[in-house]
């Protein structure tokens, strides 16, 4: 009995701390996204969902990887136990809230594997990082890993709806529908493309008619045409109301 409460001890220590680990890169997050919100008209982080794998998961991935069934082996060749996912509107997000990542002094990106650079064979897409989060304990100082996958709202969406139709899928999927995959994958990167080039004409119209604003109180129309105030002429009214 005293062998079995020292066990749950155990693991519950040890699942607590990849918790904490996943409470602490979420808590950077949502600093990110207050910050976004009033300092800048943009946030890109559209949402984040974590997850923690459960005990029974992480007992058959390492089966799975048939390695020794230990704490320290578990550490060691499991760096998914904790999962962060970064949902953003667009592809240049997703390497802003990257290089952001990479700035925070107290983490560090252990492993990067570039899926929108390099898709998968069947069109995945994704940014995946396995960053190493400090943990404080009682007792102690642990450097936890969680891995973190940045994609768009369209490569969210397409990876999503592939899982489902493929979840436990025992057999070999016939080449026909691996390829409608494939087309669909293709359609949401055209998708993100098209849409990342709307938002930057939009932006930049947007910061065209800001320009015209400031300019445009040196100039009166009459009769739908318009003049320039000269300088001359401003720094006589300023002097004007000056003397009011």
């Amino acid at each position: 009995m005293e062998q079995f409460k020292r066990f749950k001890d155990e693991i519950t220590r040890f699942m607590m701390m990849y918790k904490f680990a996943l409470d602490s890169l979420e808590t950077k997050i949502e600093i990110l996204k207050e910050e976004f919100h009033f300092l800048h008209d943009y946030n890109p982080i559209e949402h984040t969902k974590s997850r923690l794998k459960t005990p029974e998961s992480i007992i058959n991935k390492i089966q799975r990887k048939r390695c020794d069934l230990s704490f320290p082996s578990i550490r060691q060749n499991i760096k998914d136990i904790a999962g962060l996912r970064i949902t953003c509107s667009f592809v240049s997000d997703i390497y802003r809230i990257n290089d952001m990542l990479r700035n925070q002094s107290d983490l560090k990106i252990v492993e990067s594997k570039d899926y929108i650079q390099n898709p998968k064979p069947n069109g995945y897409q994704s940014l995946h990082l396995i960053v190493e989060v400090p943990v404080y304990m009682s007792d102690r100082q642990e450097q936890v890993c969680v891995e973190v996958q940045i994609r768009t709202i369209a490569m969210d969406f397409w990876a999503s709806l592939e899982h489902k139709i493929f979840y436990k899928y025992n057999e070999a999927v016939p080449p026909r529908l691996l390829q409608e995959l494939k087309g669909a994958a293709d359609s949401a990167a055209a998708l993100d493309k098209q849409m990342e080039r709307l938002h930057n004409e939009i932006s930049e119209i947007k910061e065209h008619n800001m320009e015209h604003e400031k300019t445009g109180s040196k100039r009166i129309i009459i009769r739908d045409q318009e003049f320039h105030i000269p300088a001359a002429l401003l720094d006589l009214i300023d002097a004007g109301q000056g003397n009011v």
